[in-house]
């Protein structure tokens, strides 16, 4: 039996399915429990009670976790003028206009997050095929169509994230790295879920956090006790 294989095993005997963890349980299980060599994901998963297929019930929304997500972000600003300085200042890694357009255009994707001017959305609008599915076109809704560039282009290096609620009314959303350790997750933990329960719909009826789990990227999820949850983040 390969040695990773059995490592995958004894990290899910460490997993109690039936229990409920705390937050400070549920971290420290599941950082005891990783066993890759490189630094996984610690992702977050938030079963919701609303109907995506409803407008007035979709949860969608961004959040700035405190200590970042522990990945580099790459990103591009679609902008003209004066606002290029602003957006090289802080720290985009390309600015430009008509030519990144027709660079993506000609299948480059070397970035990770696009910001761009309300000005410039009749030369961005035209990529939706190509970055909507990606995840990476420009949303007035998430703040990346703004000319506040630098707050934009700041916020996403510093580790702004985006969320969105899935057809079965889950949101999953990276929290981190197993490097940050419980106290820097748990301040993760803590930001996200305050932000998803802000967006609760006035249109869901009846319990709205129906279930939290937690995991690795490699390993094994686990349930954290809701009713805890919902305490630590009033």
């Amino acid at each position: 039996m390969p040695t990773t294989f059995k490592k995958k095993i004894a990290a899910r005997q460490t997993i109690d399915r039936l229990k409920r963890y705390t937050l400070q349980e549920g971290l420290q299980t599941i950082l005891a429990s990783a066993y890759t060599k490189f630094d996984e994901s610690v992702d977050l998963a938030v079963n919701l009670g609303v109907d995506p297929r409803h407008a007035d019930q979709m949860v969608r929304g961004t959040c700035v976790l405190p200590h970042g997500t522990g990945k580099t972000v790459r990103v591009l600003v679609f902008v003209k003028g004066e606002k290029e300085k602003e957006a090289r200042e802080a720290g985009a890694d390309y600015v430009g206009a008509e030519e990144l357009a027709k660079k993506i255009q000609e299948g480059w994707l070397d970035f990770d997050k696009a910001v761009a001017t309300p000005d410039m959305m009749g030369v961005v609008g035209k990529l939706g095929k190509i970055l909507g599915p990606r995840g990476m076109m420009p949303n007035p809704k998430v703040g990346t169509v703004t000319f506040d560039v630098a707050r934009a282009v700041t916020e996403l290096k510093g580790g702004k994230v985006e969320f969105r609620v899935e057809k079965a009314g889950i949101v999953h959303i990276p929290m981190g790295r197993v490097s940050f350790g419980p106290e820097k997750l748990a301040d993760n933990f803590k930001s996200l879920m305050e932000s998803i329960i802000r967006l609760k719909p006035s249109t869901s009826k009846g319990v709205y956090l129906k279930g939290v789990s937690i995991s690795t990227t490699m390993g094994p999820g686990l349930r954290l006790d809701t009713q805890e949850v919902r305490n630590l983040v009033k």
